[in-house]
């Protein structure tokens, strides 16, 4: 059972008529009646928590839940917290687009990539009876992907991909190519610097949850735009 996804069976939602248990500090205390394990745990004032539904019979463990889901909660937080988050910026072409323009944009895609870290949207856009021929379109946004070859690599789908009257492509960083700090960035890093079986398988994921104690050796059959 994958805890991550599904919520767990706690106290009087196990209604099995008897569990394998485990102490909350771990200890094996056998297979006993679903009711004896609700009493064990009332009376260390915590609960009763089905961990591994699917083994017969079901394996239970005595935990304080509410601490559990605090500290599952928390994890996830950091966890979002700490996730990189890739800002996307539009560039916009056109068929008819002029040298000079087409170079404007091509450094502006160098800014955004190199110098920022940040994913370009490649986009063009057809005007009236343009749509009609397509591969003009593509010809203009390949010519600018490889005009952006030095820096950006593109995403998947490589080719420009026409949804209505638009088409698109998306520019990646190459990754050898990191993205280049600010005179802030180098000054905040410079003070920085100078500052000082079944449960066997259930039992992995409960390590990953951080669940208060593990088990072990449990018998597994008895168990913005441009």
């Amino acid at each position: 059972m994958n805890i991550s996804n599904k919520e767990l069976q706690i106290n009087d939602m196990i209604t099995d008529k008897e569990v394998r248990l485990i102490n909350a500090d771990g200890t094996q205390l056998g297979i006993v009646t679903i009711q004896k394990a609700k009493d064990i745990a009332a009376a260390a004032s915590l609960d009763l928590v089905k961990i591994a539904e699917n083994a017969k019979p079901p394996v239970c463990k005595i935990i304080d839940y509410g601490k559990y889901r605090f500290e599952i909660a928390k994890k996830e937080k950091e966890s979002k917290k700490n996730q990189k988050i890739i800002e996307v910026k539009e560039i916009r072409l056109s068929v008819n687009i002029d040298v000079h323009d087409f170079e404007t944009k091509v450094a502006r895609a160098r800014e955004f990539i190199e110098g920022k870290g940040y994913k370009v949207k490649v986009s063009l856009r057809f005007k009236g009876r343009e749509v009609t021929h397509p591969e003009v379109g593509a010809n203009v946004i390949n010519r600018f992907a490889d005009a952006c070859s030095e820096f950006a690599t593109l995403d998947k789908p490589p080719k420009p991909k026409l949804e209505g009257r638009s088409m698109t492509v998306f520019l990646l960083a190459k990754a050898n190519v990191k993205p280049q700090s600010s005179k802030t960035d180098k000054n905040a890093e410079s003070n920085k610097k100078g500052s000082p079986s079944t449960v066997d398988s259930v039992n992995a994921n409960l390590e990953n949850k951080e669940l208060p104690s593990t088990i072990e050796n449990i018998n597994p059959e008895n168990s913005d735009s441009v």
